[in-house]
């Protein structure tokens, strides 16, 4: 592939240039405002937390936890600058090398987030509830040279670290050993001068779902990070230094990662960061710490709702949903109970971040929204043509950002004619507005959360008494869907609820525990066509019947 068009790489390693997408395979890239024009060498830690804390003060508060934890951004910037001290100097790495992060929502993390961009390096960032096999695929894709682990979590890494292909340095942090990145860190003074990279050299490596079972890995330039906050940070969130901002995503989800550290670093704000919170204990922390400003998803909101906690949140100034759709009737009840004017979106992890949604007098509630200002979006028709307003189709969008897979041939599956295809039905309307309709169905989306139907029922077929299963979405009212998995047990062995509670406990082990099956069916067989292909547009029939039978239907 040609990098003629391109600028010259600071990466001295150049695997991430060498495995990009052919530029044939590329989105269309567009740089439509004044701020989404970089110049060629940019380092987006320069930023996000250089810049901020000259021009903020660097005893402004940058992160908090509700335990009473709290960095300025002095400390931040400290201890980002000692991160990549550590990294370069102790562990030798060089520019263009990925490390992997896995490790909950922490300050320390942000740190090793911001100390990796400094020194050059790749992000590869990953939950901490990912189990070893889900693990092992992203490494074996994105090839780390270092894996920085939250102390608490080292097991499945270690494990990961020790199979036949993985052979990346495992270092801790948090902890008090010798060897503990924190502990090496306090002895560097804490002065770096962050690497020259280009504008769009990789930064980040974020994994998505996995939807088929091997997870696809996006691709993110230094000036992504950036333009991320020029659309919809700067047009739709618009954070002021005062902000204190809440998410309930992983920084691992790139959600998650533009509502805690791109979007309120860039603003001067502070991020309240959480690592496992109940709808009902974050509207509490909302409510004791002033929290301005909530991300989360609709699933949070409804029992926030549903367990009499909304009136927590009126203190809010901004609160966005994201996700999944925001249901009409969610949102009315929010702006009713606690005078919230709720923001929804849609972005996509091959986008970044979002490129749907709305604002202030802008909303109009049960639409996702319009292009945020930098992107263009359409409907798409089966062959790719542009469809006019109230016909349903698939949602296709161009801007600053753009799908890139590493070294993947689904590339090709989601760049159409130049349009990033989220695989989402809307249609719009005749004011411009996008409509929510449907979503791809080989993924379950509960929660918030997209889950593959592949990889559960791989997962619950490692369980010795399963002979095979299939894996569709249920729908509910609180999640959006549930996982159903209608399970054929080996003969002799009996289907009650203490097996599919086994088997439950089981998945949990095997992939992370928010993807097992919550809806456990014990069936003779599963449905197939001629071929022997298993048709999940049956059993879907089936749990969707169940929802939509009438009282007197059930009797």
């Amino acid at each position: 592939m040609s990098l003629s068009p391109r600028s010259s790489s600071a990466h001295l390693d150049t695997f991430t240039r060498d495995h990009l997408p052919p530029a044939d395979q590329w989105p269309v890239i567009e740089f439509t405002t004044a701020e989404l024009r970089y110049p060629p060498r940019l380092n987006a830690a320069t930023a996000l937390i250089d810049a901020p804390a000259a021009a903020f003060g660097a005893d402004r508060p940058a992160l908090r936890t509700p335990d009473g934890g709290a960095w300025t951004y002095g400390r931040l910037l400290t201890h980002a600058n000692q991160v990549a001290q550590v990294l370069t100097e102790d562990l030798g790495l060089v520019p263009g090398q990925r490390v992997l992060l896995r490790s909950p929502n922490t300050c320390w993390t942000v740190a090793a987030w911001l100390g990796v961009l400094k020194a050059g390096g790749v992000v590869v960032t990953t939950m901490a509830a990912l189990r070893a096999r889900e693990i092992v695929p992203i490494v074996e894709k994105t090839r780390p040279s270092l894996m920085l682990v939250d102390h608490r979590f080292t097991e499945e890494t270690h494990t990961v670290r020790a199979a036949p292909e993985p052979s990346a340095h495992v270092m801790e942090y948090g902890g008090a050993g010798p060897d503990d990145l924190t502990v090496r860190a306090a002895a560097k003074s804490g002065v770096f001068t962050n690497v020259d990279t280009a504008a769009d050299d990789v930064a980040l490596l974020g994994p998505t779902s996995g939807s088929t079972g091997a997870p696809k890995i996006t691709m993110h330039f230094h000036r992504d990070l950036l333009s991320i906050d020029n659309t919809f940070g700067r047009h739709i969130l618009r954070l002021t230094p005062d902000d204190i901002v809440a998410c309930t995503a992983p920084l691992a989800f790139t959600f998650g990662l533009g509502m805690l550290v791109v979007f309120p670093l860039r603003a001067g704000a502070c991020a309240l960061l959480t690592e496992s919170v109940t709808p009902s204990q974050l509207a509490q922390v909302v409510e004791r710490h002033g929290v301005t400003a909530l991300a989360t998803a609709p699933t949070a909101y409804r029992a926030i709702l549903r367990e009499g906690q909304v009136r927590k949140l009126a203190g809010l100034r901004v609160a966005v949903s994201a996700g999944e759709h925001l249901p009409r009737g969610t949102w009315e009840q929010l702006h009713e109970q606690a005078g919230l004017r709720v923001i929804d979106g849609i972005g996509a992890t091959e986008m970044l971040h979002i490129f749907l949604s709305a604002a202030g007098p802008d909303i109009r509630p049960g639409a996702t929204g319009r292009p945020v200002p930098g992107y263009r979006a359409t409907i798409l028709g089966p062959g790719g043509e542009e469809l006019g307003p109230g016909e349903p189709g698939r949602l296709g969008v161009i801007g600053p950002t753009g799908c890139r897979y590493l070294d993947d041939t689904r590339q090709q599956g989601y760049v159409v004619h130049g349009w990033n295809v989220t695989g989402d039905v809307f249609h719009r309307d005749e004011e411009g507005y996008f409509h929510f309709e449907a979503r791809d169905d080989s993924l379950i989306v509960s929660s918030g959360y997209n889950i593959g139907a592949p990889e559960v029922e791989a997962a619950v077929e490692t369980h010795p008494d399963v002979s095979e299963c299939a894996v569709v979405p249920s729908p509910d009212p609180e999640r959006g869907s549930l996982v159903c998995a209608f399970i054929v047990l080996k003969d002799g062995v009996s289907g009650d609820d203490a097996k599919a509670r086994e088997i439950q406990d089981h998945v949990k082990q095997v992939i992370a525990p928010y993807k097992y099956p919550r809806d456990v069916r014990f069936c003779v067989s599963l449905p197939r066509n001629p071929s022997g292909k298993v048709q999940r547009f049956t059993l879907r029939g089936i749990v969707e019947a169940e929802h939509t039978a009438t009282p007197a239907d059930q009797q």
